[in-house]
């Protein structure tokens, strides 16, 4: 049996993971998780299956693990700009660096290969448009949106030093913006943002003028590349882009949701935050020479699949 430890498991991609990984039975998953950005609602139907078990506990303490683990995913840390800044800005750093520590720590005693979910936030405002993994960034490090930034771009540290000093066999992947089921409605990223906007007719707010761009990736696809880059048989640490290249501005963004939502939403524009990046997309040539992957699901098809998701959400509750 194939022991996977996923820590932010119960989040957005940790629990799409989680539900992918367990369709193998030769997998046992622990999912762990301390709920603090969270929900058990998204993992609820796993419980029912002997293979899956669940642990609350947050990665900026060490953990003990009886069994042995041959595989871990470290996911945790919030994601979203509303939940990883302010009051939590000290606990994303910690999350970012102690949760990596730990987590290579248990890998080294196991003697387990160990992903990294890093993010394309390590390149910050680019300079170099599409981001490659040799471009190194151009990162505000005491802005407020460093605290995710830099922890990320901490913990590639310490996986590459345990790789070297260790031949700990880690793993780095730079997640790009990604969508779909299981994303929380109020994390205040733009997907759910516009979606729940637009389904409920309400303004759909947009920072900034709009013409800034994003790429964003169906987690599906996502996903598949998170476990080819796990399981690839070559040596290859990363990092490792994965996310989609087609590039989108928000203002053409917001369009197409109101259009798949047949939505009577109008178009309003904010002050845009500070330290948001005007331009991200991915190049994504090296996932493409190193495991052969990159996105299937189009836009429009994804987007479908979220929409749907998030108006069952929305019958379902008191939004």
């Amino acid at each position: 049996m194939n022991k996977i430890l996923i820590t932010g498991g119960a989040g957005f991609l940790g629990s799409n993971l989680c539900r992918k990984l367990i369709q193998d039975e030769n997998n046992s998953i622990i999912c762990l998780d301390n709920n603090c950005t969270s929900t058990l609602d998204n993992i609820k139907e796993l419980f029912q299956n002997p293979r899956f078990k669940f642990i609350k506990h947050n990665v900026i303490n060490p953990i003990k693990l009886d069994e042995n683990i041959n595989e871990i995913y470290n996911l945790a840390c919030p994601a979203s700009p509303v939940l990883y800044q302010g009051k939590n800005a000290i606990f994303t750093t910690m999350t970012c660096v102690y949760g990596a520590r730990n987590m290579l720590e248990l890998a080294k005693e196991h003697g387990a290969k160990i992903l990294q979910a890093s993010t394309s936030e390590v390149y910050g405002e680019p300079f170099v448009h599409p981001q490659n993994e040799s471009y190194r960034g151009n990162v505000n490090p005491i802005g407020v949106r460093a605290c995710y930034d830099e922890g990320k771009r901490c913990a590639e540290s310490l996986f590459f030093d345990y790789n070297r000093i260790y031949e700990t066999r880690t793993r780095v992947v730079r997640i790009f913006n990604t969508y779909g089921p299981y994303m929380s409605c109020d994390d205040g990223r733009v997907v759910p943002n516009f979606i729940i906007q637009a389904l409920k007719n309400d303004d759909i707010t947009i920072y900034g003028n709009g013409l800034q761009t994003r790429s964003f990736c169906y987690v599906d696809d996502l996903i598949d590349g998170l476990i080819s880059m796990m399981r690839n048989s070559e040596n290859f640490i990363g990092p490792l882009n994965l996310g989609n290249p087609f590039e989108i501005n928000i203002l053409d963004f917001a369009k197409l949701i109101i259009e798949l939502t047949n939505s009577n939403s109008k178009i309003v524009h904010l002050p845009m935050p500070k330290d948001d990046p005007t331009q991200r997309k991915p190049d994504i040539s090296l996932a493409k020479e190193k495991l052969n992957w990159s996105p299937k699901i189009n836009i429009q098809d994804g987007l479908r699949n979220t929409i749907n998701y998030f108006s069952n959400f929305i019958k379902g509750s008191k939004l």
